[in-house]
């Protein structure tokens, strides 16, 4: 061998261990020191990733407060915008206050690497109640190179939106109080259980190697299931499959939708947690199968009703987002092509067959969030590549293994949202009632539970005292 053909060799060789040599200090730099306590010294914290995700956690609380708000506001009916809204900015209010006392402990403690192969964990343990324990040093097993503060409120955005979702089900027709309670055991019994299985060391789905990189069990499947149960058990709207329910503001969704689409960018690419190689690949894939998505549910509504809609292409984005979710870190553009590709004609087909089947999903949390959360979590099971996520899917010499545990992690979403969502419905409707009046529905939610409306026409309600908008016939007035 020449003595070029040497150099040329330990070249490679230097390469390769200075390769190994930062893989190793990154691993180490995101790993939670042995201290017993959750700190880290102040010099572990990496500034990029930190920076990141201050940005991440501030895109995705815009995707409630007024992504969603608007979003949903603009797809109802002209009287029950403001209810609508209030029903997003009151959930983020009070699951911020869930999360303190109990929420962050249930889903995401211990902090600290205590892991028992043995040991079964439904959900955290206590440690972080009330967040004690967590100081201006501390950083979570998960995210090593930021601040756990940050790693906290980062999750928090997500336990927000999730049963913020759940109010498309059953837009127009739920009391108040009973969804603030509703919503706040939600959150307890099956938020924080699913966010720990899927996404906690010590969760059972997490150790199975189930693969959900931002959500497509815990925020999409959960919420969209629980969006058709509530659906099913409050009932039908007033004249649901006899009139017709237009959105009454189209340009309102799709600034919310848009709000929805930039906030999505934080929502998948920081779930990496950490600006890195990673991240990119979750941007890049999450805007590929978001635009191809609402290009192919644009089509398949060009074909069937022979006119695309701002409201379908509108609605193509959102299908397109969250089929991306549980998949944007583990495939490459060809895998997020596919999931676009086919996102699009898939919801829309559960969009659209909810009258024929009975129930009234108002604005879609089953018809899109739950089947388009599904559509992805099998389809990670196929076009999952190693070298992205750390494991193949079928298409790339898994055997259908992956595919295998990605079915059980969503069956098992599926039962225990649909499940306990159920009770929990049950069990406040015969205490305290779950639906408004006809009357009060008919005169829609903005003037009788909050006695204010959109429009500005006020007229005194002889019976409440209080301002209302004046009864209008709805199919002339409104649209539906």
């Amino acid at each position: 061998m020449s003595a070029e053909h040497r150099i040329i060799e330990l070249e490679n060789a230097v390469m390769e261990l200075s390769s190994i040599l930062h893989q190793t200090n990154r691993r180490l730099h995101q790993s939670v020191n042995t201290s017993g306590t959750g700190r880290a010294l102040q010099d572990s914290l990496n500034t990029g990733d930190t920076a990141w995700m201050l940005t991440s956690v501030a895109l995705v609380l815009m995707m409630t407060v007024p992504g969603l708000a608007i979003y949903y506001g603009g797809m109802v009916r002209v009287q029950n915008v403001l209810a609508t809204a209030m029903q997003s900015l009151s959930i983020a209010c009070l699951i911020t206050f869930l999360w303190l006392c109990f929420g962050y402990s249930l889903s995401f403690a211990p902090a600290d690497i205590v892991f028992d192969e043995d040991k079964f964990s439904p959900v955290g343990d206590w440690s972080r109640m009330w967040l004690v324990g967590m100081e201006i040093d501390s950083v979570h097993q998960l995210a090593g190179s930021i601040p756990e503060a940050v790693f906290c409120t980062f999750q928090l955005t997500f336990a927000i939106i999730t049963p913020a979702l759940i109010c498309g089900g059953f837009a127009d027709r739920m009391k108040y109080g009973p969804m603030l309670l509703f919503m706040g055991i939600w959150h307890i019994l099956v938020y924080c259980p699913i966010a720990h299985a899927n996404w906690h060391p010590n969760g059972f789905l997490a150790r199975d190697g189930c693969m959900d990189f931002a959500g497509g069990n815990v925020v999409h499947i959960s919420s969209g299931v629980a969006g058709l149960v509530s659906a099913i058990v409050i009932g039908k709207r007033q004249g649901f499959g006899t009139e017709r329910f237009e959105p009454h503001n189209i340009l309102l969704t799709f600034m919310g939708a848009c709000f929805l689409w930039v906030g999505w960018f934080g929502f998948n690419a920081g779930s990496a947690v950490a600006a890195d190689a990673r991240a990119g690949m979750a941007l890049l894939t999450t805007q590929i199968a978001t635009s191809v998505a609402s290009l192919s549910w644009m089509l398949t509504e060009l074909v069937i009703r022979k006119q695309p809609s701002v409201l379908g292409m509108v609605s193509g984005i959102i299908a397109g987002l969250v089929s991306i979710t549980p998949a944007c870190g583990f495939v490459d553009q060809t895998g997020a092509f596919i999931i676009g590709l086919l996102a699009g004609p898939w919801c829309y087909f559960w969009a659209s067959i909810k009258t024929r089947l009975g129930y009234d999903d108002a604005l879609d949390a089953f018809g899109v969030h739950a089947t388009g959360g599904i559509l992805g979590g099998f389809l990670v099971g196929l076009f999952a590549k190693e070298e992205i996520g750390g494991g193949n899917g079928a298409f790339y010499g898994d055997g259908g293994e992956q595919l295998k545990v990605q079915i059980y992690g969503m069956l098992t979403s599926i039962a225990w949202s649909g499940g306990v969502s159920f009770l929990i419905l049950k069990a406040i409707d015969m205490t305290w009632g779950l639906r408004v009046s006809a009357q009060d529905e008919l005169e829609g939610l903005d003037a009788s539970i909050h006695g204010e409306t959109i429009t500005g026409v006020p007229m005194k309600d002889r019976n409440k005292g209080r301002t209302s908008v004046t009864p209008t016939n709805p199919t002339k007035e409104n649209g539906v």
